[in-house]
């Protein structure tokens, strides 16, 4: 994401379709069959000014989606949480799997130890703030729905317009005190479904830190980075008192996630897919009476960052997988096979 991609020049290869006052757009006219170089720039600089794009019917099946989403930068993959003999539903490691369906094709139940797991998806957050280099884009695209009504939407919190209209003081303190968030993504599983992760301790993992405040450097604004995989904030002398910590960061998450900030997405039909820039808005899944019952398949690529704080404090620190199936079955964290990074 090198420099303020903003333009100031109404675009021409595209159509624009606002979704909300202060970010969000439908694209229409992008052609993923036969993009031009000019239409990719476009897509970039509406990404800079909106944060969240969404694309209706792309028509685009997983070949194309990792093809198109690998334009956009180097892209994570799910190697390092293969453990325990999961397998994958497709041929792409690039694809993450966001969807209700088991490896056998069949929809998994609200009772079992990955819909727990997958409750921490329904908290805003960002991708990939626990890995020590954060993600930019992420590409979310569905390739089957429940039947209409049934929920499903996926929501968004704009955190650069919310930064701006902090209250005056706050914004003081948060830009001399340039706070540090600690994130694991054990925090968010835990905070989704306390219960069922009554064991597991999101300490027992190293790990990574980002900067609070940051600047949006597609557009040259500043925001918060900020989600429900942090667990509590620190200081460049250390981590502050453990009260001080969790009220600064629930007036926050109160603060972003407020509704006058939140965009509800709804997925219309198979081929939808909605994108968007982590570094500058949040999101979360929303549930409905679909669970259980009907088929929710969507399919996410990520796209490395690769401004100048994507590695935030975290360079030479490894991106850790651990196996899922035992963190769901036993609330314990088996270490898979670490991911060499490099700065």
């Amino acid at each position: 994401m090198p420099g303020v991609l903003l333009q100031d020049t109404p675009f021409r290869t595209l159509q624009t379709k606002t979704l909300h006052p202060s970010y969000g757009a439908e694209i229409i006219g992008a052609d993923f069959r036969n993009m031009s170089n000019a239409q990719l720039a476009e897509i970039k600089a509406a990404m800079a000014q909106y944060g969240v794009l969404v694309f209706r019917s792309t028509g685009m099946d997983d070949d194309q989606h990792v093809a198109f989403s690998s334009k956009l930068g180097e892209l994570d993959n799910v190697k390092r949480y293969l453990t325990g003999g999961r397998k994958l539903r497709y041929k792409h490691f690039e694809l993450f799997d966001a969807g209700n369906v088991d490896e056998d094709g069949n929809v998994i139940q609200p009772d079992a130890p990955r819909s727990h797991y997958n409750k921490g998806n329904g908290l805003f957050h960002v991708d990939s703030s626990f890995n020590p280099r954060r993600a930019s884009w992420s590409l979310l695209r569905a390739t089957k729905l429940p039947p209409p009504g049934t929920g499903g939407e996926t929501e968004f919190a704009d955190s650069r317009t919310a930064f701006d209209e902090l209250d005056e003081d706050l914004k003081k303190e948060l830009l001399e005190k340039n706070y540090i968030g600690a994130h694991t993504l054990l925090h968010s599983r835990k905070t989704g479904s306390p219960a069922f992760f009554a064991d597991l301790d999101p300490m027992s993992q190293p790990m990574t830190r980002h900067r609070l405040v940051q600047t949006h450097e597609p557009s040259g604004r500043k925001n918060l980075y900020i989600a429900a995989h942090c667990h509590h904030l620190e200081t460049d002398a250390g981590p502050i008192p453990e009260e001080e910590s969790s009220a600064l960061l629930k007036k926050l998450m109160a603060h972003v996630t407020q509704p006058k900030y939140v965009l509800s997405v709804d997925w219309l039909s198979e081929g939808d897919m909605v994108a968007w820039d982590n570094t500058c808005v949040l999101h979360r899944a929303t549930g409905g009476s679909f669970e259980g019952k009907y088929v929710r398949d969507v399919r996410r690529t990520t796209v490395h960052d690769d401004s100048p704080t994507a590695w935030g404090l975290n360079a030479g620190q490894e991106a850790r997988g651990f196996n899922l199936q035992s963190v769901m079955s036993t609330g314990t964290v088996e270490e898979a096979p670490v991911v060499k990074a490099s700065a």
